[in-house]
């Protein structure tokens, strides 16, 4: 690929800027709890990206002063017991990194937090929506609508080389209050004020 504007050949797309936002996640988790020291991260194995992701949390948690502690899922099986070990090391909150594994899965995960009495940071609101404390990224219902224009322009004669990627054109912080009445969790009044939406 030459570039997004122009990335030639048969190859155009779009981008959720999943690695990018890691760490803007981090931060984010880290204003509604400051309380928190010791920050769970939940990644897929398997997952280039997550390990990506990773990388940019491990070094954003630096300038934060919080412990990271990484955990790993290959499977669904996995997953209950990453949150019981979640659960074992005390962690103060968890920030999951979205992948194939767990965006299906988001229900359970969400359960599995909440019964372990973790706050979860997530990439998309999908997530928030099925009860997970808190999401922060592009809105991936509009990235399926945006995909299909691009079906339809190629499907229309233009070549793929010739459209640009694109790139999310707006990011939102979404809460889940419900989530967070339910874990007892006062979060700062600023804090909630900057929310693009609150669930519940």
């Amino acid at each position: 690929m030459k570039s997004l504007a122009r990335p030639g050949g048969n190859v155009t797309g779009l981008t959720l800027f999943a690695v990018e936002l890691a760490a803007k996640r981090l931060e984010l988790l880290k204003s509604a709890l400051p309380a928190a020291t010791r920050i769970a991260v939940l990644r897929t194995a398997s997952n280039t990206d997550n390990r990506l992701q990773l990388d940019h949390v491990m070094e954003a948690a630096r300038s934060l002063d919080v412990t990271i502690l990484p955990f790993e899922i290959r499977e669904i099986a996995e997953i209950e017991r990453a949150f019981i070990a979640i659960r074992a090391e005390h962690a103060d909150a968890a920030l999951l990194l979205s992948s194939p594994l767990t965006f299906p899965n988001r229900f359970l995960i969400a359960k599995l937090a909440l019964d372990a009495r973790v706050p979860s940071m997530t990439a998309l609101r999908e997530y928030a929506a099925a009860g997970a404390l808190m999401s922060y990224g592009p809105s991936y219902a509009d990235h399926c609508r945006r995909a299909a224009d691009f079906v339809h322009q190629i499907v229309n004669g233009a070549k793929p080389g010739d459209l640009p990627v694109q790139q999310p054109t707006r990011l939102a912080l979404v809460i889940n209050l419900t989530t967070a009445n339910a874990l007892g969790l006062d979060l700062p009044p600023s804090f909630l004020a900057n929310a693009d939406e609150v669930i519940g």
